[in-house]
């Protein structure tokens, strides 16, 4: 959602609890009273007034749903009295507010609903369906191209113990890992993995210079990155397959294996962003997807 249409709504938003009328409504956004209508109805396909007036009925029913008293919410809603939001409420729902406890959201020709206790359900702009292990991986691969351009900050360093407390076990080959060595364990799973998925033998330990480190990271990340993609085009999560490369080769299924890697690399990178702090080093990312979705955004 663009920066100014979030602000639209905001607006009505925030007079859910503050009534404004809608020449107040515009003035809040610099904006005429016709220029704010027809902005608004141009995006999500309602008036202002109709917008406000839906949010509000969509809050109503939730908290009728909750046990709240007719009159304090139809007081809440706007109304000068119980009779007239049962009118509007009955016309909206189909039933009393007295009895109705079904599901408080309205039709809406923009996806936008009332989100309790007090905030809004937004659609996302994309047209196709967000795939969630898609955006784990992403996430994955975008923080550890990140954690490798925070380490050059502190390239003298790089080589130095850092003792971890606690650290799971087998997270790292060493109690007191490097941050060299932590680096070297997020690209060399995806390699190891890539491998086994494809059937082939167990690729060789690479270079761990910085440059070598970024050249690995590039090749097993697309690797990486088309091998899931390939496994969910086919819906063959729960196929199994053995692994060569193990010593007694194993079994395991596709779904178990990569929520096996996602799950390890997300705490080798937390590990590996307090060590990358712990010693100095600048530009270091959040680990949290939610920063990561909301800069890409």
């Amino acid at each position: 959602m663009s920066d100014r249409l979030r602000t639209l709504i905001d607006a009505v938003l925030d007079s859910l609890d503050e009534p404004a009328a809608g020449d107040e409504l515009a003035h809040r956004v610099h904006l005429s009273r016709f220029h704010f209508g027809r902005l608004v109805s141009a995006a999500t396909g309602e008036s202002p007034a109709a917008f406000r007036r839906r949010l509000l009925l969509e809050r109503a029913a939730w908290r009728l749903r909750g046990g709240s008293a007719v009159l304090d919410v139809a007081h809440d809603a706007g109304y000068a009295s119980a009779e007239a939001f049962a009118r509007s409420f009955r016309r909206a729902f189909g039933a009393a507010p007295s009895t109705y406890r079904g599901d408080f959201r309205l039709a809406a020709p923009n996806g936008i609903h009332y989100h309790p206790p007090g905030g809004l359900l937004v659609p996302g702009e994309r047209s196709d369906t967000m795939d969630l292990g898609e955006r784990l991986v992403e996430h994955d691969l975008w923080l550890t191209e990140r954690l490798l351009a925070a380490a050059a900050t502190v390239c003298d360093r790089l080589d130095e113990p850092v003792t971890v407390t606690p650290l799971a076990p087998y997270a790292f080959p060493d109690d007191a890992p490097t941050v060299r060595a932590m680096l070297d364990r997020l690209i060399f799973s995806k390699e190891t993995w890539t491998a086994a998925m494809a059937g082939a033998d167990a690729p060789p330990r690479g270079g761990t210079t910085l440059d070598e480190l970024r050249t690995r990271f590039d090749r097993s990340a697309d690797a990486w990155r088309d091998a899931v993609r390939t496994v969910r085009e086919r819906g063959a999560w729960d196929t199994a397959f053995v692994d060569a490369t193990c010593d007694p080769p194993e079994s395991f299924t596709y779904g178990g294996m990569v929520a096996h890697v996602l799950s390890w690399s997300a705490h080798r990178r937390h590990v590996a962003v307090g060590a990358l702090l712990a010693l100095g080093a600048t530009d270091v990312p959040s680990a949290d997807p939610i920063a990561w979705e909301r800069r890409a955004a």
